[in-house]
């Protein structure tokens, strides 16, 4: 039996080897580490997605073997795909890095610094773009593009206000429901997602859009303001549902549960998707079989309350010793007063 055809790449110095028609991006979540593209529209679950966002720009430095010749521009990552002997260069190369300083800087002329009061603070990753790429300020002296708030469901809140347009909400309408009710409407700046009818997005996979939406323009009205999601603690369980596979996350703070979210792998993406009941229906620890805390990443806000048990132990610990010497010496320091 034959082996398997594979190419090898090169991304920043870094060899991997790969099969034919795997995109840059890929072969650089293949090898892993901090020389992986940020995407904010493309999602591997979900087909056709990217292209759009810009922010996984890279340098083709050389095309191949066989065409040694560079690319003549930056290429988008998660569109383009690998040659054999291909050289690519991302956080070598400072004319990425310039570049994509441009394009989250684009992203933030229209999307609102509203980080304080916006429940995808902590999960969001144009955060971690503006503080990895951000300017201190912006050169944008027009007025912003706003838009008034729109009830499109009964379970999700839409502000899109907040928008990137990245597509991903709408290709999951379209890939996971059975009719899509919602799209982009209008062109240019004034290209908004919304609906023709109110309340119209209702179907059983709806709440995963509010998994994929990168920044905080889809959010889940059951959690709203209720929490920082750095204050509460996600443990992984799971349920013997009909329409969805039962794998999720349960975000408890304390003993109640706030929210119940898809497991997400490394790069912020679903690995199974979940239904409506298994999101806002079951909101009791007895609807769950409790598999045990979720790892989370040091990098991640949410490890200030990182925890290896379920029952972790007080974060301050009682030293009567200690308890009883700094009694004495306040009664030593009071019989000195005058």
């Amino acid at each position: 039996m034959a082996e398997d055809v594979k190419f090898k790449v090169s991304i920043d110095g870094i060899p991997v080897e790969v099969a034919p028609g795997t995109t840059i991006l890929n072969a650089a979540r293949a090898i892993g580490g901090d020389i992986v593209p940020p995407a904010m529209c493309y999602y591997s679950k979900l087909e056709g997605s990217g292209g759009k966002c810009r922010t996984c720009l890279v340098k083709v430095s050389k095309g191949s073997e066989k065409d040694p010749r560079p690319m003549p521009k930056l290429v988008a990552s998660c569109r383009t795909t690998v040659m054999d002997g291909m050289e690519v260069q991302n956080i070598t190369s400072p004319e990425v890095q310039e570049a994509r300083r441009g394009v989250v800087e684009m992203l933030l002329i229209n999307h609102p610094l509203d980080c304080p009061i916006c429940d995808q603070a902590g999960e969001c990753h144009l955060q971690d773009l503006g503080y990895e790429h951000g300017l201190a300020g912006t050169r944008y002296e027009f007025e912003r593009r706003t838009f008034d708030k729109i009830d499109i469901g009964d379970k999700i809140q839409l502000h899109m206000t907040r928008c990137i347009l990245c597509y991903r909400c709408v290709m999951v309408a379209d890939q996971l429901t059975p009719q899509r009710v919602h799209g982009v409407l209008g062109r240019g700046d004034a290209a908004e997602i919304s609906t023709y009818i109110t309340k119209a997005v209702d179907n059983e996979f709806s709440g995963n859009m509010i998994d994929v939406c990168p920044v905080g323009a889809l959010t889940d009205k059951t959690f709203r303001f209720k929490n920082r999601v750095w204050f509460t603690k996600p443990v992984e369980a799971h349920r013997d549902c009909p329409t969805c596979s039962g794998k999720v996350t349960l975000w408890y703070k304390g003993e109640e549960v706030l929210r119940v979210t898809a497991r997400k792998d490394t790069y912020g993406e679903a690995e199974e998707f979940i239904c409506n009941t298994c999101r806002f229906d079951k909101k009791a620890t007895a609807d769950w079989v409790i598999e045990g805390p979720r790892t989370v990443k040091r990098t991640s806000v949410i490890s200030a309350n990182h925890y290896e048990q379920l029952n972790p132990p007080p974060v301050v610990k009682k030293n009567l010793a200690l308890q009883e010497a700094n009694k004495e010496q306040f009664e030593r320091a009071e019989r000195l007063l005058p």
